[in-house]
């Protein structure tokens, strides 16, 4: 299952899901006030997230599956390990934190920003110097267009998130990979992570922002595929 990030929505990962290859049924749906999810105008809570994805599960007859989140799928990704950990086979975190005042004023600042500000700032927050000729424009896209109240409860819910306390009592096998450089989310949620969680694994990408997923596909495809066990082609 793939988890989205908080300005995006499912399609954010037609690059990673080209590079996951075969052996690997990748899902990936939409979050409330995401993409074509329609939703009742009311405020939720990671803990709903964590049980939509549940019910998701329930839904396309799955006991459990494999997460991988990014970003603020990431959060939400965590949160169904805590609440529903026999439904998690193992999770994948990237570019992910685990609170979200480790962000600061970083996020807050890119929260604030209007859609078309934020597309402008993707040079700045989630794509390396490098990337910036081939990526900008594509990671720009994937920002989802939100009306006001849409944004505002998601960033509500970001807010909510805190786990520092909780990351001991996750026991599913566990995955980080993270940019050494990401604003966002900074590298030392990640070594907190690391530490932390019981089972846990941390890979570093030297430089990466917070579109790791997106411009580190090619790198990051391959560590999934060995972490799952997955040798077909």
């Amino acid at each position: 299952m793939l988890v989205h990030g908080g300005e995006s929505d499912r399609t954010q990962f037609a690059t990673l899901r080209a590079h996951l290859g075969g052996g690997i049924r990748a899902i990936s749906y939409d979050q409330r006030d995401s993409g074509i999810t329609v939703n009742p105008p009311v405020p939720f809570t990671l803990a709903d997230l964590a049980d939509d994805l549940v019910d998701l599960l329930d839904a396309l007859g799955l006991q459990s599956a494999h997460l991988l989140g990014t970003s603020f799928g990431g959060a939400v990704a965590q949160h169904v390990s805590l609440r529903h950990p026999e439904r998690v086979a193992s999770l994948i975190l990237v570019a992910t934190t685990p609170s979200f005042a480790m962000g600061g004023k970083a996020i807050d600042r890119l929260l604030n920003m209007s859609h078309e500000d934020r597309q402008n700032a993707v040079a700045d927050y989630f794509v390396t110097p490098e990337g910036r000729p081939k990526l900008q424009n594509r990671a720009a896209r994937t920002l989802t267009v939100r009306d006001p109240e849409q944004s505002a409860r998601r960033h509500d819910v970001a807010r909510q998130h805190e786990i520092r306390d909780r990351l001991g009592e996750i026991s599913a096998p566990t995955l980080i990979v993270h940019g050494t450089e990401d604003r966002l989310a900074p590298w030392d949620g990640a070594v907190l992570m690391g530490q932390l969680i019981p089972n846990a694994e941390l890979r570093s990408i030297e430089g990466g922002r917070h579109a790791i997923a997106m411009e580190f596909a090619d790198t990051i495809a391959p560590w999934v595929r060995e972490f799952l066990g997955v040798t077909a082609a």
